[in-house]
């Protein structure tokens, strides 16, 4: 390996300690080298080390599988010069298992070979990423290298398939695909109410769906409750260490009945029962337009306000609710023993109410959780796992859209394009879910 030109005896003393170890590798016993070379080339705190230890994996065990993953996970060491030391002996030597590393360092050959195929100007890491991959696959040409391609990943795709979750779903609505009116135009701003830029009037453009009727009820989550034992197959990468996803009202009789919404949940929790169910949560424009359909009315069953139709505050509370002080006046009787005696309904009752797909309780009842990242209007993609929610409730990444109001709520967050938001890691008895599953 050849190393800088040092002057100064700070650096000279520097690259003789370098010079050492790596010296050090002829004297390796041959049984024990691979295994040693493996642990420098990923740990050792040097990184010319690192880049010599890789070398001497490539020339003295070419053929073995380790030292092809040892070489293939060298081309994400975060020091450039480890990585481009990688990712050139990927390319000599052949190393094909390292094809899925580097076509995410520079896409895919069959793409980039294509003439006029636009690019951003690269570095010598995606130059050297782009020589290597049409070295693996031997050919740069581009329809070629898509056969190539499709030929290299057939075994990965196919146990990507036999591993894909049946649907556990036995009750879902059909949402087609097409346009649909989403949002409002706000002209009143009051307690609760949203802006004009919250959920601007539009016409939203939605692939065909399914979505379950009813919100998931205790009955289907203790299913998947049984099923899991809490073990992590499905978890959120990001989930809390040392979380499970037993829900946080399972044993109060006010919320637990078989028949209604399960609720104590986070998002993660219904993130992982959805992908138990072979589904995802819903996006805030799939919600909506399961909810409204497709002539932009303001709730499931209609334009018109019909307090028989939701569960919502006077409801639920019997009692009349006219302006925002007799809401919080209202709410604040609420304490762990004082709850109204039937705070939440079955997820299938009050039919009336509705949606023009015959979603029912799209408004009222329960929150809806969805994907959809409050601020962003992106899917969430959260990354504060080992950290406390304190550490974290002010970053926009940790909200999530909610929609169709509770039985806490006043009308106008019942309406079918309001949208609530609400912190990841909370676990309330005001919020449930449903999901959605491929067309």
């Amino acid at each position: 390996m050849r190393y800088p030109v040092t002057v100064s005896k700070e650096d000279s003393e520097y690259w003789e300690g370098i010079e050492e170890v790596i010296n050090g590798f002829a004297k390796l016993d041959e049984d024990s080298a691979l295994n040693k070379l493996v642990e420098l080339a990923a740990n050792h705190r040097e990184w010319p080390v690192r880049a010599a230890a890789l070398e001497q994996l490539a020339t003295q065990f070419p053929e073995e599988k380790a030292a092809h993953r040892a070489i293939a996970a060298g081309t994400h060491d975060p020091v450039d010069w480890v990585a481009f030391t990688a990712i050139r002996l990927c390319g000599e030597h052949g190393i094909s298992n390292a094809a899925r590393d580097l076509i995410g360092i520079s896409g895919w050959p069959s793409n980039f070979t294509q003439p006029g195929y636009a690019r951003k100007p690269v570095g010598v890491g995606a130059a050297l990423t782009k020589r290597a991959l049409l070295s693996i696959f031997e050919s740069d040409e581009p329809v070629e290298l898509r056969r190539r391609e499709d030929a290299h990943f057939a075994e990965l795709r196919g146990k990507i398939a036999a591993a894909k979750r049946p649907v556990r779903a036995v009750d879902v609505v059909h949402i087609p695909a097409g346009p649909f009116v989403a949002g409002a135009t706000i002209t009143e701003i009051g307690p609760f109410q949203m802006d004009e830029t919250d959920n601007p009037l539009r016409a939203v453009d939605v692939p065909a769906f399914l979505i379950d009727r009813t919100t998931v009820t205790n009955a289907r989550y203790a299913e998947f409750l049984a099923d899991t034992e809490n073990n992590a197959e499905f978890d959120h990468p990001d989930q809390p260490i040392g979380a499970n996803h037993t829900p946080a009202h399972w044993h109060d009789p006010r919320f637990n009945a078989p028949e209604n919404p399960v609720v104590g949940i986070d998002w993660y929790d219904a993130w992982a029962f959805a992908r138990w169910a072979g589904g995802l949560l819903p996006s805030e424009d799939q919600w909506e337009k399961a909810a409204r359909g497709l002539d932009g009315r303001t709730f499931p069953w209609g334009n018109e306000w019909d307090p028989a139709k939701a569960q919502y505050v006077e409801r639920s509370f019997g009692s009349r609710v006219n302006n925002l002080a007799e809401l919080e006046r209202v709410l604040t009787t609420v304490s762990t023993d004082k709850v109204p005696e039937r705070p939440v309904l079955s997820a299938d009752d009050l039919p009336a109410g509705a949606s023009p797909f015959g979603l029912l309780q799209m408004a009222g009842n329960v929150w809806e959780m969805t994907r959809t990242n409050f601020f962003t209007r992106r899917d969430m993609d959260p990354f504060f796992r080992g950290r406390t929610p304190v550490e974290f409730m002010n970053r926009e990444e940790a909200f999530y859209v909610l929609r169709g109001g509770t039985w806490t709520s006043p009308p106008v967050c019942l309406t079918t394009y309001y949208r609530g938001k609400d912190l990841l890691t909370d676990k309330h008895n005001e919020i449930g879910f449903r999901c959605v599953y491929p067309a």
